[in-house]
């Protein structure tokens, strides 16, 4: 089966794609382009799915930069290969042709951004715990560091989890009201105590107050489309084993 390349024309042409789980090697709950070795998929299958990746990407597979993912508020700048090396961070950024920046998720949102003018790329990932503590600010910063300007950057927001599917208790809401007050318009009101996070519109909110460009989410729902997406939520439900981890690349 052919891979399936989510894109976005406002971070165009920086070759770019949020990688669906069609066309991949994996199979049994992992069917499809299981991209995480951190899952317990066969590691051949994983490395065979990101060897199309990087095919579809035109690099080698060496050249797809990742970063030990911890929900962390923490930007790395990259100047080439990492040598099998994953510093604990949720942020990479880059101005070097010919690296390819990768995020992994399954519900959380994965962020690509782009300075075209400087010639500056930048991929986090951005759950509820990383928006709040300020990962795609920091992003924003590393990638001034290189010379990129926030007012000329793009971002876009790919597949995650819709406010529709992500029920949460009233302390969830606490953490975010403690912050600003104004949060509170995240959230909708679900059956008896339970709320609607809209996580996708709090990660534009906060691009959007940090300055940014143009910012958009392509309007992908994990948790609602099996078929097209792994979700860490729709699996612990249907109490599967482990889940799959989509990819999401940028590169110059």
């Amino acid at each position: 089966m052919t891979l399936e390349i989510l894109t976005s024309d406002i971070l165009s042409p920086v070759r770019h794609g949020f990688f669906s789980r069609r066309g991949g090697a994996s199979s049994g709950i992992f069917s499809g382009l299981n991209c995480g070795h951190g899952s317990s998929d066969q590691t051949e299958a994983v490395a065979l799915n990101r060897r199309r990746v990087a095919d579809a990407m035109e690099v080698t597979p060496d050249a797809l930069i990742g970063v030990h993912q911890v929900h962390s508020p923490t930007a790395l700048t990259v100047e080439g290969p990492q040598n099998g090396e994953k510093p604990r961070a949720d942020a990479i950024v880059t101005a070097t042709p010919g690296l390819a920046l990768t995020i992994l998720t399954a519900d959380c949102q994965p962020v690509l951004f782009a300075d075209r003018e400087a010639q500056v790329i930048g991929a986090a990932h951005a759950g509820w715990r990383g928006a709040l503590d300020g990962v795609l600010e920091t992003t924003l910063d590393a990638m001034e560091a290189l010379g990129a300007k926030r007012e000329n950057t793009c971002a876009v927001i790919g597949p995650t989890i819709s406010q529709r599917a992500y029920e949460v208790g009233p302390g969830f809401m606490d953490e975010f009201i403690a912050e600003s007050p104004d949060n509170t318009r995240f959230f909708a009101n679900g059956q008896d105590d339970r709320l609607q996070f809209d996580l996708p519109a709090f990660g534009l909110h906060r691009l959007r107050q940090a300055g940014i460009g143009q910012a958009e989410w392509t309007r992908h729902c994990t948790y609602s489309d099996p078929e097209r997406f792994y979700s860490y939520r729709r699996s612990t439900h249907a109490k599967e084993a482990d889940y799959g981890r989509l990819i999401s690349v940028i590169k110059l």
